[in-house]
């Protein structure tokens, strides 16, 4: 039997097809595809105010984020529903064990903690989870997820990106390092 080119064009949009109907094969692909997000030139870099805003914790204590002034703070606004934000957490997951003693993580969702809990256990995370209460800034409010921000000890947004990257790049780990080089000596 001779197997003719639209035969294995076919085949392989099926398999394909299958592939991204796959839920753990599509989060794959999405991070293969994914790169490391672009990072604010310091003089256009966008100041965040932060004095009314409240996260309530869910695996953790809850916190006035004013309270977290002169800290570098990773800020995620995700889901566990959202595609892109579930092919994104392995790298996000690789740079939190890494910096999780020098850097602030906030995952941000809408869930409740026992959708997030169900969520983490099966992933095998632990980042820290909360709800935003009132007050979310508005240069970081967004209606799409996943959207992730870097915000230096100065309160000015070094990274921006609205979907899905590679957080656990050469990229994004030099920009925190510099982020953390420039923090007051007191708050190291």
């Amino acid at each position: 039997m001779k197997i003719t080119k639209k035969a294995i064009t076919n085949i392989a949009f099926v398999i394909l097809i299958g592939l991204l109907i796959y839920p753990d094969s599509r989060a794959y692909f999405i991070r293969l595809i994914s790169f490391a997000p672009s990072v604010e030139n310091v003089e256009d870099r966008e100041g965040v105010d932060y004095n009314n805003w409240f996260l309530t914790g869910l695996n953790t204590p809850s916190v006035g984020v004013n309270e977290l002034e002169d800290k570098v703070l990773f800020v995620s606004l995700w889901a566990t529903w959202c595609g892109p934000c579930i092919a994104e957490m392995p790298t996000m997951k690789k740079l939190y064990e890494d910096y999780k003693d020098k850097v602030v993580f906030l995952f941000i969702t809408r869930e409740n903690w026992q959708t997030v809990a169900t969520f983490y256990k099966k992933s095998n995370y632990d980042f820290p989870a909360y709800n935003s209460n009132n007050g979310m800034p508005s240069e970081i409010f967004s209606q799409s997820i996943p959207a992730t921000y870097i915000i230096g000890a100065d309160q000015k947004i070094a990274i921006k990106k609205i979907g899905t990257a590679n957080w656990n790049s050469e990229r994004v780990r030099k920009t925190l390092d510099g982020l953390l080089e420039k923090m007051p000596e007191a708050t190291n």
